[in-house]
């Protein structure tokens, strides 16, 4: 009969291989597109965010969580419990870290309008046009603060003082899409709780079972040895 916590561990071990896959590919993605050329005020914004985001810290993790999962196969296999021990240590390392990521992704999120205004005045005029141009709107508060950049959006200051500053809306945009990523990321430390729980409940299996497996050998092999001397003592002898 197939053990449900064997099957259970190996489900759990396989989340937390794609979790660390999964991070190890968004961080590399984005940090090879995030100084792309964009096109238009969106990519502008996602670019600005992605060059303040932790990528190497992500990295590292995704590679530390890979490594993780490879010390927890000889585990699953081995009757020793050394592996799992380690194992569930660094799972638990996995876990910390990712949710410092995660938590300096949330704490951006609490004063981005703020924060991002010196990003943007430090942005050249086709940079902040193109923002503008998306988003519908003139300067970052106001059409004053900065000053707007005149372009098709904002064609003269009475124009762009009957719009409203850039800011709500880039503070809207970036938070929708970094709530998205903290969001995955404090789920990938509840799921490296669950891996961490099931590793120990298969460390346990085997300090349950494997003893209790030797001791019914030593019992059918104290069983047998002793029916065979019962049986050598009945045979009749002959002299």
């Amino acid at each position: 009969m197939v053990d449900k916590i064997f099957l259970s561990t190996v489900a759990a071990d396989a989340l937390f291989l794609s979790s660390g896959v999964m991070e190890l590919v968004f961080s590399l993605v984005v940090q090879s597109k995030m100084k792309d050329m964009p096109t238009d005020g969106e990519d502008v914004t996602r670019n600005l965010l992605y060059q303040r985001f932790p990528l190497t810290a992500g990295i590292v993790n995704a590679i530390f969580i890979l490594v993780t999962f490879a010390v927890t196969l000889p585990g699953l296999v081995m009757p020793a419990r050394s592996f799992l021990k380690v194992s569930g240590y660094m799972v638990t390392v996995c876990a910390i870290f990712t949710m410092c990521v995660a938590v300096f992704l949330w704490v951006m999120t609490l004063r981005m309008s703020e924060q991002f205004f010196n990003i943007y005045i430090e942005q050249e005029p086709d940079v902040q046009s193109l923002i503008q141009d998306s988003f519908q709107c003139c300067g970052y508060f106001n059409s004053t603060t900065p000053a707007f950049v005149m372009d098709s959006t904002c064609s003269s200051p009475a124009s762009a003082a009957l719009l409203r500053g850039c800011a709500t809306s880039i503070s809207s945009f970036a938070n929708l899409h970094i709530d998205g990523i903290f969001t995955v990321l404090f789920g990938i430390v509840g799921e490296s709780k669950l891996t961490f729980l099931a590793q120990s409940h298969a460390k346990t299996s085997q300090v349950t079972n494997i003893p209790y497996r030797y001791r019914c050998y030593l019992y059918l092999v104290h069983r047998m040895s002793a029916q065979g001397s019962q049986r050598a003592r009945t045979l009749p002898t002959y002299r």
